[in-house]
C-alpha cells in the first residue's frame, strides 16, 4: 500500500492521471478537494492528510512526499510523525527552507540518497538552458517617486538604529512601524518603492519585445503580484492564473495552453511549482521574492523536454536598474550584491498604463466530512 502527498491540486491530479495510465487494474483514490477514497493507492493533499493523520498513519507501509520542502511545517509534519510506515521517499528540487527546518527532513524522511542541479541534468533528463538578465531604467517621474520614498523610509531606520541587512532587521523594522506614526509612513514608503520598482512601466515594454520576439513560442510570465498579473492580462489581452482563478478555469486555461491555443500566460506565486507545462520554452520574470526556491521553481516550469526536440529554454530576468531589486534578484541567485553604482540621467520616454482592479473571486474549501466515515 502506497501514499502519495502532493501540495496542490493541481499536482494530485497529474499524479492519478500519471499512476492511472501506468497501473490501469490497481484501486486507486484521491484525498483532497472534495473526494475521500480509501484504497490501497491513495493520492492525497498535505492539508488533506494532517487533517486526517491518526486515521492514515497505520493504513500505508510506503509514503511518497513530492515537494517534501512542505512537511516540515507545524501542521503537516504530524503526516510522517504518526505514520509507521517503514519506507518513506521524498521529491523536492528546493529542499531548503529559510527557517532552517529542512534539517528536520532526516528525521520525518530519513537522508538524502540522490541529489542532482538543474545544470546537471541538462541536456538529458531535462532540455538544455540559458538565463538571461535584462536592465531596465525608472523614467525622470519613477525615479523621483522612488528616491523621495527610499529617502522618507532611510532616515526613519537611521534614527531607530535598524539595519535591514542583520539577521532580525525587517523583523524589527516592521515592530518600530506600528509604534508611531513616523515608521508607518517608513513602512508605507517601503512598499511604494517596492512597488515602483517591481512595476515600472520599463519592464512592459521589454515584456512586449520579448512576447514579439518570441511568438509563437510557449511563454510563461511570472510577477510577484496579482495586481501586475491583471494588468498585463488587460494590456496584452493574454490570460491570467491567480489564487482567485476557480479550479475548473485555471484547468482549461492551462489545457489551452498546451494545445497551443493560447501562447503566453501571466501568473503569479500560483504556478511556481508542480504545474506540468512540459510545452513552454520562454519564461520571463518580471518580479519575485529573493527566495533562490522560487527562482528555481519557475526556471524549472520550462526545463520539462516537452514533445520537440533539442529544447532550449531561456529564462528572462527583468530587473529596475539601480534600485533595491536589484540586490533581490541577487539572492535568489545566490550572488553577493554589487555596490550601486552612480546613476546617469535616464532618457526614457513616459510610458501610460491603464491599471485595473480585479473583482473578488470565492475560493473552494474542503469537505468538512470526517475521513474514513461510510456515507449513510
Amino acid at each position: 500500500s502506497t501514499l502519495i502527498l502532493v501540495p496542490t491540486l493541481d499536482l494530485m491530479h497529474q499524479w492519478y492521471a500519471q499512476l492511472e495510465a501506468a497501473f490501469p487494474d490497481m484501486e486507486l483514490g484521491l484525498l483532497g478537494g472534495g473526494s475521500g477514497d480509501r484504497t490501497p493507492l491513495l493520492v492525497a493533499t498535505y492539508n488533506s492528510a494532517a487533517i486526517h493523520a491518526e486515521n492514515l498513519g497505520n493504513r500505508y507501509a510506503f509514503l511518497i512526499f513530492d515537494e517534501c520542502h512542505h512537511l516540515p511545517t507545524d501542521f503537516f509534519r504530524v503526516i510522517a510523525e504518526y505514520a509507521i510506515a517503514p519506507y518513506r521517499l521524498g521529491l523536492t528540487a528546493t529542499p531548503e527552507r529559510a527557517d532552517g527546518s529542512h534539517r528536520d527532513l532526516f528525521s520525518l524522511i530519513g537522508d538524502v540518497v540522490y541529489r542532482k542541479s538543474p545544470d546537471d541534468l541538462s541536456g538529458q533528463a531535462l532540455a538544455q538552458h540559458k538565463t538571461v538578465e535584462i536592465k531596465v531604467k525608472l523614467s525622470p517621474k519613477e525615479r523621483a517617486k522612488y528616491d523621495e520614498a527610499m529617502k522618507t523610509r532611510n532616515q526613519f531606520l537611521r534614527q531607530s538604529h535598524i539595519s535591514l541587512s542583520s539577521l532580525d532587521g525587517w523583523q524589527t523594522f516592521v515592530q518600530a512601524s506600528a509604534r508611531s506614526s513616523e515608521g508607518r509612513r517608513a513602512m508605507l514608503a517601503h512598499r511604494e518603492a517596492k512597488d515602483i520598482a517591481l512595476g515600472t512601466d520599463g519592464k512592459l515594454r521589454v515584456l512586449s519585445e520579448l512576447i514579439s520576439q518570441h511568438y509563437p513560442e510557449r511563454t510563461l510570465v511570472f510577477t510577484n503580484d496579482n495586481a501586475t498579473v491583471y494588468r498585463i492580462s488587460q494590456e496584452f489581452l493574454i490570460p491570467a492564473i491567480t489564487h482567485q482563478t476557480p479550479v475548473k478555469e485555471r484547468h482549461a486555461i492551462l489545457q489551452q495552453f498546451k494545445e497551443g491555443v493560447y501562447n503566453v500566460l501571466v501568473a503569479s506565486h500560483v504556478l511556481n511549482e508542480g504545474v506540468d507545462v512540459p510545452d513552454a520554452k520562454i519564461a520571463v520574470i518580471l518580479s519575485g521574492t529573493g527566495s533562490t526556491r522560487e527562482y528555481v521553481q519557475r526556471l524549472g516550469r520550462v526545463l520539462r523536454k516537452g514533445t520537440g526536440k533539442n529544447k532550449l529554454a531561456t529564462l528572462y530576468e527583468v530587473v529596475t536598474e539601480d534600485t533595491s531589486e536589484e540586490r533581490t534578484s541577487a539572492r535568489r541567485r545566490g550572488e553577493k550584491p554589487k555596490k550601486p553604482k552612480k546613476r546617469k540621467q535616464s532618457q526614457q520616454l513616459d510610458i501610460l498604463s491603464y491599471p485595473t482592479k480585479p473583482r473578488p473571486t470565492r475560493k473552494a474549501a474542503e469537505s468538512s466530512k470526517k475521513y474514513g466515515k461510510e456515507e449513510e
